[in-house]
């Protein structure tokens, strides 16, 4: 039995680390191993040292796939100047940093995804306090909480960032936290245990040939936290 009553337990696996030359392959393979939602990191090379995923992809992966819910975590500086064209592309759900610079204000742009039908997240790094998104937590469906710092697949899990976690887990019991950055099979249990109820995998998932005992320990670290 959970210690938390989040609404739902949730696997979603980050396409940062697929093989590109077959994506849509790669993400055939992971919904066959019943994963609810795909990660989509959108990264500009300028809140981040890294590029990655745009819109014209977004777009593919909704033409092959309309039906999966695609989680677009925008690690970009002026979110708010691209929202119309994420929510045309498909994305089910939209995550802007609090970090991230905006002509109209983090809270503005929390309401213009949610104008579009959207569900709306927000994300924090892991140096920034709780504290800072107070404002805006009434605004959101789901709380991203990083375990690594943005831009990179790969990096080591922060322990320190799962505080964050029990603390929103305590005092939003119902709402969706979100933990990102260095989850597998040493780390998911800890976030679990904090509160999470969304965990994003992409390198403990992508590249092994048997995903489902992946998926189906992070779903057994969900159930038993």
């Amino acid at each position: 039995m959970s210690n938390f009553d989040s609404p739902r337990r949730i696997i979603a696996p980050s396409i940062l680390a697929c093989d590109f030359t077959s994506l849509g392959d790669e993400i055939q393979s992971v919904l066959e191993c019943d994963a609810q939602w795909i990660h989509i990191d959108v990264m500009d090379g300028v809140f981040t040292k890294n590029i990655s995923i745009g819109i014209p992809i977004i777009q593919s992966i909704h033409r092959k796939f309309p039906s999966v819910f695609l989680d677009c975590h925008l690690m970009i500086e002026y979110p708010d100047r691209w929202i119309k064209e994420f929510a045309q592309a498909g994305a089910s759900q939209i995550t802007i940093h609090f970090e991230s610079k905006t002509e109209v204000g983090i809270l503005e742009t929390l309401k213009s995804i949610r104008s579009y039908g959207l569900r709306v997240g927000i994300a924090l790094k892991p140096e920034t306090p709780l504290s800072a998104v107070a404002a805006a937590m009434d605004a959101v469906d789901m709380v991203l909480v990083m375990t690594v710092n943005p831009g990179w697949g790969g990096q080591s899990f922060m322990p320190e960032t799962l505080a964050k976690v029990q603390q929103i887990r305590l005092a939003h019991p119902k709402l969706d936290i979100q933990v990102d950055g260095g989850i597998n099979m040493e780390t998911a249990p800890l976030a679990c245990r904090a509160g999470a109820n969304i965990l994003v995998a992409g390198s403990a998932i992508f590249g092994y040939k048997e995903q489902w005992k992946r998926l189906a320990f992070f779903r057994h670290c969900m159930e038993c936290a």
